[in-house]
């Protein structure tokens, strides 16, 4: 979920005609700090209306938003009069349903650049695109499924794979993707518990991705391959770290350059992150 927005729907006021003052210099009255209490409340409420929407529950009604602040439908109806303003909110006239606003994109954006493990990243990204002339990208778990938080384009090939900042990637088929169901606990990737007894093929591919410290991902339709390897903190996975390109020169071997320099990449920022063993396969 985003940081808590800033709203307008109450500016905080100062009665100066009643500060307490004296002689002696101001002094604080009771009214101070009365005055910044409905400010409070209204970002409380706001943070709230927000907080209540989720991937699994991405259109709410009036309704459920009055039952969520636990307030009138008058008081919730203003607040999201309020947030749709701002583009925090969007409203479907024919459904009559809540949504969140493109506001809340560009706040995710802005958050997710700001992880530390993007600043940590970044330089390593860098010196790995230079080494192997491939698009290199960083990823992190929103909760729901990888999201791109950084993209290093290599702008010296011919075809120039680009991955947009802020794309959402399947969360089983994608290289990157299996490395969060590899390491993380299977009850924080939704419904990978049930996947995975549905499908043996994908219980076997996640053993051999946290055996050899890598994922491969080749689609056919499209003629891009990716290598993915993890990124940890402590004992903590926190993202994944992958290279891009063509069927042609990405080769889909845990034993190649391409994947070596990977591993050493992934083992280098693992260890800047404050570890320096934990990734299985790190030191490929």
């Amino acid at each position: 979920m985003p940081g808590t927005p800033a709203t307008h729907d109450a500016a905080e006021t100062v009665d100066t005609t009643d500060t307490g003052e004296t002689a002696a210099g101001p002094v604080p009255g009771p009214k101070l700090a009365d005055a910044a209490a409905p400010t409070i409340q209204t970002v409380q409420r706001a943070a709230l209306i927000l907080d209540a929407f989720t991937p699994g529950k991405p259109y709410l009604s009036l309704n459920e938003i009055t039952q969520r602040l636990g307030a009138s439908k008058a008081t919730a109806h203003r607040y999201t009069k309020a947030l749709r303003a701002a583009k925090l909110l969007r409203y479907d006239e024919r459904t009559a349903l809540f949504s969140l606003g493109p506001q809340v994109l560009t706040l995710g954006a802005a958050a997710r650049a700001g992880l530390p493990i993007v600043s940590a990243a970044e330089p390593f990204m860098e010196r790995l695109v230079q080494e192997v002339h491939e698009t290199v990208v960083l990823s992190v778990w929103d909760g729901e499924s990888p999201i791109v938080v950084r993209s290093a384009d290599n702008t010296d090939r011919v075809i120039r794979i680009s991955v947009r900042i802020g794309s959402r990637l399947d969360t089983t088929s994608s290289a990157q993707g299996r490395v969060f169901c590899a390491w993380l606990p299977t009850d924080q990737v939704p419904q990978l518990a049930k996947l995975l007894k549905r499908d043996p093929a994908l219980a076997a591919e996640l053993d051999h991705v946290r055996l050899v410290g890598l994922s491969v991902n080749t689609p056919a339709v499209n003629g891009v391959q990716t290598l993915a390897a993890p990124l940890f903190q402590g004992d903590t996975l926190v993202g994944s770290m992958a290279i891009i390109g063509t069927t042609t020169s990405v080769a889909a071997d845990a034993d190649s350059p391409l994947a070596t320099a990977l591993l050493r990449t992934a083992a280098a920022v693992s260890a800047h992150l404050g570890t320096e063993d934990s990734a299985p396969g790190a030191t490929g």
